[in-house]
C-alpha cells in the first residue's frame, strides 16, 4: 500500500497555482506555497492549529461563519468580535451588502499584544460584502502594524458581481502575513467532496501542511484529481445554449446563473412590495448573544437551489400578503 501525499495531489496543486497566480498577482510555488486541505474548514483549523497558542486573541467580524469559534478555541485561542455595523436604512430602505462597514477605531481598540490574527470573509457569509480595497488596505496596514496574520476565508471568490480585491494583492508586506483560503467544494457546487486549499508565503504553508498531517493526513485523492481536472477546464470558453454566440467560461457562466436565481426569487418581495437588501441574515446564529439585537430587523435567503424550489418559496411568501398593511 503507498500513502498518499499529505499537502496534495501534484496535479491538483498545479491547477490551482496555475489559476491563482494572476489572480495574485504573483508566481505561485505549486510545492511550497499551496497546500490540500480535506475542505476548507479543515484548513482553517489548520492554520488556528499552526499559529494559536492557549491565550492568543483572533478577531472575527460579526455576524460570522459559526465554524470559527469552535476552530478558533481548539487549539486554546480566544474570539474577540468586532461588528459589522449595518446600513443605517437597512430595515426600511432596498440596501447593498458594501453598506455594510467596519469601524476601524473600534478594530484598533480591539488589538492587543495577544493579537495574533485577524480572519477575513471575502466575499462575506452571511451577508453577502465584498470589502473594499480601502478597508482590506486600512485591516491590513493595522496587521503590518502589530505583526498579525491574516486568514482571509475567500471560498467564494468566483462569484462576487462587483470589484474583487484580495489582502494579499495589496502590498507585499501584508501579502507577507497573509494566508488565503479557498474552497474547490464551493467553486464547483460539490461540497460533499471536501476539497480546499490554503495559498501563502512558504514560511506559513510549511507551519499549516504540518498540522493538516497531524490533524487528517492527506485528504481524498479521486476527488483531488477531479477538481484538479474542474480548475483545468474552468477557463475554457463555451457556448451557455445553442441560441446564444456569447462565449463564457465556467467562472463567467456560474455568477450568470446565481444572479438569475437572485433576480428571480427576489421578485416576490417586489410583488409584496417589500424593500429587501442584496444582504440578509438570520437574528441569531451568526451573532454572540450580546449583539443578537442587532439582526433584529434582518432576514437571510438562500437563492442556491433548483428553480422549481425557488418558486415554491415564492408561493409560501406570497401567504404573507393577507398579514400586511398598506
Amino acid at each position: 500500500m503507498k500513502l498518499r501525499r499529505s499537502q496534495g495531489r501534484p496535479r491538483l496543486k498545479k491547477a490551482i497555482a496555475k489559476a491563482y497566480s494572476p489572480l495574485l498577482g504573483k508566481n505561485i510555488d505549486p510545492d511550497t506555497e499551496v497546500v490540500i486541505t480535506t475542505g476548507a474548514n479543515e484548513g482553517m483549523l489548520s492554520a488556528f492549529m499552526a499559529f494559536v497558542e492557549p491565550g492568543d486573541e483572533v478577531i472575527v467580524f460579526e455576524p460570522f461563519f459559526d465554524q470559527y469559534l469552535s476552530n478558533i478555541e481548539m487549539p486554546g485561542g480566544v474570539v474577540r468580535y468586532v461588528p459589522l455595523q449595518p446600513p443605517k436604512d437597512g430595515a426600511v430602505e432596498v440596501t447593498s451588502a458594501g453598506d455594510w462597514s467596519v469601524d476601524m477605531n473600534e478594530l484598533r481598540e480591539t488589538i492587543n499584544p495577544k493579537t495574533r490574527m485577524i480572519v477575513i470573509n471575502t466575499p462575506h457569509n452571511p451577508v453577502g460584502k465584498v470589502f473594499s480595497k480601502a478597508e482590506l488596505q486600512a485591516i491590513g496596514d493595522l496587521c503590518v502594524e502589530h505583526n498579525i496574520l491574516i486568514l482571509s476565508d475567500e471560498v467564494y471568490d468566483r462569484l462576487p458581481y462587483t470589484t474583487f480585491n484580495r489582502p494579499a494583492t495589496l502590498s507585499p508586506e501584508i501579502s507577507r502575513l497573509t494566508l488565503t483560503v479557498g474552497s474547490a467544494g464551493k467553486n464547483f457546487y460539490a461540497t460533499g467532496w471536501r476539497v480546499g486549499y490554503l495559498i501563502g508565503p512558504a514560511n506559513l504553508i510549511h507551519y499549516v501542511s504540518a498540522a493538516h498531517t497531524r490533524i487528517c493526513f492527506s485528504s481524498v485523492s479521486p476527488l483531488q484529481e477531479a477538481a484538479a481536472v474542474g480548475f483545468e477546464k474552468a477557463d475554457e470558453s463555451a457556448n451557455i445554449n445553442l441560441h446564444q454566440t456569447q462565449q463564457l467560461n465556467f467562472w463567467e457562466q456560474s455568477r450568470q446563473e446565481m444572479k438569475s436565481k437572485v433576480d428571480r426569487f427576489c421578485a416576490v418581495f417586489d410583488e409584496l412590495g417589500l424593500p429587501l437588501g442584496v444582504a440578509a441574515i438570520p437574528p441569531t446564529e451568526f451573532y454572540t448573544a450580546e449583539r443578537k439585537w442587532m439582526a433584529e430587523d434582518w432576514l437571510r435567503f438562500a437563492v442556491c437551489k433548483e428553480d422549481g424550489v425557488l418558486e415554491e418559496a415564492k408561493e409560501k411568501l406570497r401567504g404573507l400578503k393577507k398579514y400586511m398593511r398598506d
